[in-house]
């Protein structure tokens, strides 16, 4: 009988599935498949920590009235506000860090249902501000345009409007900051806010601050 031994035999049993002695055990993984099962577990490991770090990033951009309604632990919460509170580059870095540490014991998934939520009214909110920003480069433009406002909107403070309209023109006349168009971009939300019946500016905020 022809003896098994070296290399050969090494890879016959693995491939068989037989040990030297020819007793059936049980399949052995060769090493390149374990090393890539390896890879791809630390791979995955690796986005699943991106993943949870982009989120703490996101926690930090959240305002007061947003931060409050999730549900988060007391220590992340407090973690992101004093990432909030920090002004240095590299302490934010760091704080960052630190809070994409502490996601990794937190369930994740009511927190991206929340953003979701949040990213559907953004979208609508984004719509109404451009819709107020069309009004008001209509009203600075055109004379006419504060009679269709008013037509569309009977509430509106039509004396105030014009006191406004008149002052932005001065502004940009004299090549001064434009005070009075902020101000009047802020007039129509609150009377669009009023007729929807509400004056929650929540959903305004951010879009205040970038016209500001």
């Amino acid at each position: 009988m022809t003896s098994i031994g070296g290399n050969g035999a090494a890879e016959s049993s693995l491939k068989y599935g037989y040990d030297n002695n020819f007793n059936q055990r049980s399949e052995t993984m060769p090493d390149s498949e374990m090393q890539e099962d390896e890879e791809i577990s630390r791979s995955q490991r690796k986005r699943e920590v991106e993943a949870l770090q982009e989120i703490g990033e996101r926690l930090v951009t959240l305002n007061a009235s947003r931060l409050g309604q999730l549900d988060i632990p007391d220590k992340l919460r407090e973690a992101v506000r004093e990432a909030k509170r920090l002004t240095a580059n590299g302490a934010i870095r760091r704080q960052k860090q630190y809070i994409g540490k502490l996601m990794r014991n937190v369930d994740p998934a009511p927190i991206l249902a929340k953003f979701s939520e949040w990213d559907g009214k953004s979208r609508e909110q984004a719509a109404k501000f451009h819709e107020l920003e069309r009004w008001r480069d209509r009203l600075l433009a055109d004379d006419k345009a504060i009679s269709e406002l008013v037509l569309a909107h009977p509430r509106a403070d039509v004396q105030r409007l014009r006191t406004l309209i008149r002052n932005a023109h001065k502004e940009q006349a004299a090549g001064r900051p434009p005070k009075s168009s902020r101000e009047l971009f802020k007039e129509l939300r609150q009377l669009m806010l009023e007729e929807s019946g509400t004056d929650d500016e929540t959903d305004y905020e951010n879009y205040t601050q970038q016209d500001d």
